[in-house]
């Protein structure tokens, strides 16, 4: 035992699964077909034996390159428990990337699905000695005469996976993750928010990163429930008529998703003209709008839902008061790759707005160098903290304190009560003139606040704070289609608009915060695959 936590590998969770679930339905790629945890295993075997047969040794590298499918859980089991380590490589990376992660994992053979096989080049596939099909686990190129290798089962010590993370940073590294960091997850997640053979998980995220892989696959797998997969990107024109056809218990999200369902459909049926604006003013009536639309909104959902997880960044604030208004069973988590990856989490009904809830219990968790807010880096301790980065020791060193601590390079604070606050990245906090400490991401919330705003970045040109901003153009015409103010043109309409929102900000920050200048980004910025805007892109 690693204190409360069993020394157990993934093949040790997947053997109990298969046995103790024989006949549920495992995974369900929507409207397609459907696997028991007994077919499950069956196909795991079959591809388990194809390893073995291209000569495949243990610890050897299997890169997985796919959409969200049964077929990618298959290859991440297959892989693991033959005591092979997994590469998920993301499905939005560029065939550069894909090139530079091949490399430097040294990855052997990848599984990849038919709609992602042109990113592979030739050249690529000729380093290759193993290339399968995910779609069907057609080998489509293999290694003739291999010796077959039969690699023992693995050890709980192992090396799983490598993840490589595709940060706002912009510097990919290899997080390696071992089976006990991966079962250590698992096991906390359940003391957290316990689940059974009766949750069904609609599964909306990339398998690729952490934050799905752990919990909305690995985690319902071992508690013998049903994950379902879309079968294409989730637009709302997929979601919808889904949600009302699984009707899920459990749903990990990220911010964005909800943000976007509230400012483009809850919110606007409030503000639609000046009598229902005045009423929504009123606190106790917007409570009251809100309980309402929170009822459909979870019928919207299949009306099962019991835990609609929102990690990956931080939730605007009018949108999760009304969440917490409409009752909406929503939960907020804190982690990162490295920590495999839920660090802290607060439950449904539970919530403290804006704060992500107290560490997992089976971690330690301390402030870092607190100034005289109490504000400092988030350091960890922990069973699911990171063998570290892959091929570079150096890296690696720099990531932990003198005495052992994990550092997040997390800003924030806990209350008296525990829960954590988080103010931002230390790399992105900005010295003011007179020696402040700066939080981009704070003002960023602030502005996101406003009704024509759908997401912005904070950052310093010259010394002066300035903000890009993504308007909701849709809204924007929406408003504006009255009277004299119908032939004002889009632009003339947003310049209205900056000069509104510089007002908004500038009266709800501090001195040293306020906005110079608003700079419109008029498409979307770029994203990492848990929709968190790329700043090294635009700072």
């Amino acid at each position: 035992m690693i204190g409360d936590i069993p020394e157990l590998s993934l093949a040790d969770l997947y053997s109990k699964s298969i046995a103790d679930f024989s006949d549920r339905p495992a995974f369900t790629l929507n409207k397609k077909y459907q696997l028991s945890y007994k077919e499950f295993g069956a196909e795991v075997d079959k591809l388990v034996d194809i390893f073995n047969k291209s000569g495949l040794n243990a610890g050897d590298k299997i890169a997985i390159l796919g959409s969200n499918m049964p077929n990618w859980a298959v290859s991440y089991f297959a892989i693991t428990t033959s005591s092979r380590v997994v590469v998920p490589v993301l499905p939005d990376f560029t065939a550069f990337e894909i090139v530079n992660i091949m490399e430097h994992s040294e990855a052997k053979a990848l599984i990849v699905s038919a709609k992602l096989q042109y990113k592979i080049s030739e050249s690529l596939s000729n380093k290759l000695s193993l290339i399968i099909l995910m779609d069907n686990f057609e080998v489509i190129k293999e290694n003739p005469g291999a010796e077959i290798i039969v690699p023992e089962r693995p050890h709980y010590q192992d090396l799983a996976s490598i993840i490589y993370t595709s940060g706002t940073s912009g510097a990919s590294k290899g997080v390696m993750l071992s089976h006990s960091n991966l079962v250590a997850m698992n096991q906390l997640a359940q003391v957290l928010f316990p689940i059974d053979e009766n949750d069904v998980f609609l599964s909306i995220l990339p398998l690729s990163h952490a934050y799905e892989c752990s919990l909305g696959m690995i985690f319902p797998f071992s508690r013998g429930a049903h994950v379902v997969y879309l079968d294409g990107v989730p637009t709302p024109s997929l979601l919808m008529p889904a949600l009302a056809e699984v009707k899920p218990t459990m749903i990990f999200s990220v911010p964005l998703i909800v943000e976007k369902i509230y400012k483009n459909k809850i919110r606007p049926m409030f503000t639609k003209n000046w009598i229902m604006q005045f009423l929504y003013s009123i606190s106790f009536i917007r409570r009251g709008f809100h309980k309402i639309a929170g009822k459909k909104l979870l019928q919207t959902f299949g009306g099962k839902l019991r835990f609609f997880g929102v990690g990956g960044s931080k939730l605007d604030a009018a949108v999760e008061r009304f969440l917490a208004d409409a009752g909406f069973p929503y939960s907020i988590g804190y982690g990162l790759t490295e920590t495999s990856p839920l660090l802290a989490g607060a439950l449904p009904g539970k919530v403290k707005l804006q704060s992500t809830g107290p560490h997992l219990k089976g971690l330690e968790m301390k402030i870092h160098n607190p100034n005289a807010q109490n504000i400092g880096e988030i350091v960890i301790k922990g069973p699911t903290v990171m063998m570290g980065y892959y091929k570079d020791l150096d890296t690696t060193a720099t990531c932990f304190t003198k005495d052992g601590w994990f550092r997040t390079k997390d800003l924030g604070f806990l209350d008296k009560d525990g829960n954590l606050f988080i103010k931002g990245r230390m790399d992105n906090m900005i010295v003011g003139a007179n020696g402040e400490n700066i939080y981009p991401e704070e003002i960023e919330s602030i502005i996101n606040e406003h009704d024509l705003v759908l997401e912005s970045l904070v950052t310093v040109v010259k010394g002066k704070l300035i903000a890009m901003v993504h308007f909701n153009y849709e809204q924007i015409e929406a408003l504006h289609t009255f009277n004299e103010e119908a032939v004002i043109n889009l632009q003339e309409r947003v310049t209205k608009v900056k000069a509104e929102l510089l007002d908004f900000v500038n009266n709800r920050v501090n001195k040293s915060s306020k906005i110079v200048e608003i700079i419109e980004q008029q498409v979307p910025f770029e994203k990492t695959a848990t929709q968190k805007i790329k700043r090294y892109i635009y700072v």
